[in-house]
């Protein structure tokens, strides 16, 4: 937390324009809605050339795994009703649907999950390594689709070295306990 606090409070990226989280995990949508708005490998290119074409989104990166779905945006306006009504339109769900299971971060609060989660302690399973590998992935998938500009490419660069620091000075993974891993211990 200490680490979290102090990369933070140093992170100057978002003067002039916002940093918005849209998302939902296993924490706040059962398993059935999260299924609906993950997205697949093949729908990421069509996803970020429809998401990108919202004016005021000037970088996004789409984080989906099987407990989270986050939208990402670097933006220069209040758009996060146009982005969950993209979200609605892109995956053929009602508004009411959604919108009771979704989470809202910005700014700082936003940078901070972002590390949080890169550092496994966002996780369905505290401290698992898996999440750090799929929040690279999809920045990789983001850059390719060229939906990532200096702003996120900063941001998303710091968290990955937050993360590298919260594992090397602390105890989080010192025991690796992935969700399958968990899984097959209790039963």
């Amino acid at each position: 937390n200490q680490h979290l606090k102090f990369a933070v409070a140093h992170l100057n990226l978002f003067n002039l324009m916002t940093l918005s989280i849209i998302g939902l995990n296993h924490n706040s949508a059962p398993v059935d809605i999260r299924e609906k708005i993950a997205f697949s490998p093949e729908q990421l290119s069509l996803a970020y050339q429809a998401l990108n074409k919202i004016d005021q989104v000037e970088e996004s990166v789409i984080v989906s795994t099987c407990n989270r779905t986050e939208i990402y945006c670097y933006h220069n306006d209040n758009v996060d009703q146009q982005i969950v009504q993209w979200l609605n339109q892109f995956h053929n769900i009602e508004h009411n649907i959604l919108a009771p299971h979704l989470y809202y971060h910005q700014d700082s609060y936003a940078t901070e999950h972002l590390f949080r989660l890169c550092s496994g302690l966002d996780s369905l399973v505290l401290g698992e390594p898996q999440i750090l590998g799929q929040i690279k992935s999809a920045f990789s998938d983001a850059n390719q689709s060229k939906s990532i500009k200096k702003h996120l490419s900063k941001l998303f660069h710091d968290a990955f070295s937050v993360a590298k620091q919260v594992r090397t000075d602390t105890e989080i993974g010192a025991n690796p306990v992935s969700v399958a891993f968990a899984a097959v211990t209790l039963s």
